[in-house]
């Protein structure tokens, strides 16, 4: 059951992802070899307006590929055969073993290269867009069901900075250090990702006036951090009308700014390598989150993973914009120099460094993929 889970909510993610290049690629005139579900071998293949749909035998991911890029080529003397012949059962003009257009060949009309550079701009960021937007409509539905979690207190430790500055059950946070709060979870983040006991700003509303205080978080030795002394879930709220669309955006954002100070935090070496998953160690936590959610029944298991879409679909959204080798937000690096250039970088160089990427992250994902079955076996 978890290895089935993991495949449908990895294979919703991807192939959304894709199904965002592919439609705007498509809205932009770029012709589309290939959209593929799964990796490896075809299984299974048809061919309709001059793209080819197949199944692959790994059910994992997907691609889109298009004309002009690599493993998308049109060779110019299979593409000038007549339009009956090229659709008589095979669609001959579409390569798709990565051969590569040969000397003296010209590239044919509907090119990825073709295009113009803001139309490939729109196309790829639409991938990650895809996955954000994916995100926030199932926030949507995960609001309308449970509701959400208002940033009220509903408790304050005795002895705390909390206490100390006055802060009471009931009293709502609307800031911390100058950051708007919305859901009580940001509370939490906040109160974790404040690792070096810094002095910060509170905001909150009581009997209708807004007040604001600072604090200075409390060592724990016996849990080595620090701790303001709010305790608690937050006030449960059910969301419906309008307020779905508002908590579902608020969801969805806690999870981008979650996300991103994640991020930082590696970068800072405020979190280390047992911080960092694969799809080994997703896999596993899918599996332990079916477990918990099975004895409640089969709604809770629904939420549950609707909830895991939610996440790793932001996060992936997320980390492919970021402005690394071989990932879509490298890619718009480039497009965007082509802008201010006047004209594009040279294939070859940009080829080079999105190879180089690429080496990098496989040996970064061999790394995390054993650093997550150590961790799972210990």
């Amino acid at each position: 059951m978890t290895i089935i889970l993991f495949v449908i909510i990895f294979g919703i993610i991807v192939l959304s992802h894709e199904f965002g290049h592919f439609i705007v690629g498509r809205k932009n005139g770029i012709h589309v070899v290939e959209f593929a579900v799964g990796m490896g071998p075809t299984l299974f293949h048809i061919h309709r307006g001059g793209t080819k749909y197949s199944i692959k035998l790994f059910p994992f991911g997907g691609a889109c590929m298009f004309e002009g890029e690599e493993g998308g080529d049109l060779l110019e003397s299979e593409a000038e055969q007549p339009s009956d012949e090229r659709q008589g059962g095979v669609c001959r003009e579409i390569r798709t073993d990565r051969e590569k257009i040969l000397p003296g060949q010209r590239d044919v009309g509907g090119s990825f290269l073709k295009a113009s550079v803001w139309s490939r701009i729109a196309t790829i960021f639409a991938g990650p867009f895809v996955n954000l937007l994916l995100g926030f409509l199932i926030a949507l539905i995960l609001v309308a069901y449970r509701g959400t979690d208002l940033p009220v207190i509903q408790m304050v430790s005795e002895g705390s900075a909390a206490q100390e500055a006055g802060l009471m059950a009931g009293d709502v946070i609307t800031r911390m250090n100058g950051e708007s709060i919305h859901v009580y979870r940001e509370v939490r983040l906040n109160s974790m990702l404040n690792s070096d006991g810094k002095d910060f700003s509170i905001s909150y509303v009581r009997d209708g006036k807004e007040y604001s205080v600072v604090l200075t978080p409390r060592y724990s030795d016996e849990d080595d951090r620090y701790y303001i002394g709010l305790m608690g879930i937050g006030e449960y709220a059910p969301c419906r009308g309008f307020s779905v669309i508002k908590y579902g955006f608020y969801e969805s954002q806690f999870v981008v700014k979650n996300t991103i100070k994640s991020l930082q935090m590696l970068v800072t070496g405020k979190l280390g390598k047992d911080d960092v998953s694969g799809p080994v160690g997703v896999a596993s936590y899918v599996g332990e989150t079916y477990e918990t959610a099975k004895e409640y029944g089969f709604i809770t298991v629904l939420m549950s993973m609707l909830e895991l879409i939610v996440i790793l679909s932001i996060n992936i959204g997320i980390m492919n914009l970021l402005p690394l080798p071989a990932l879509d937000g490298g890619r718009l690096v480039f497009l965007f120099v082509e802008v201010i250039r006047g004209k594009p970088v040279p294939p070859e160089k940009e080829g080079f460094v999105h190879m180089a990427g690429l080496i990098l992250f496989f040996l970064l994902m061999v790394f995390v993929m054993y650093n997550d079955i150590m961790r799972i076996i210990r």
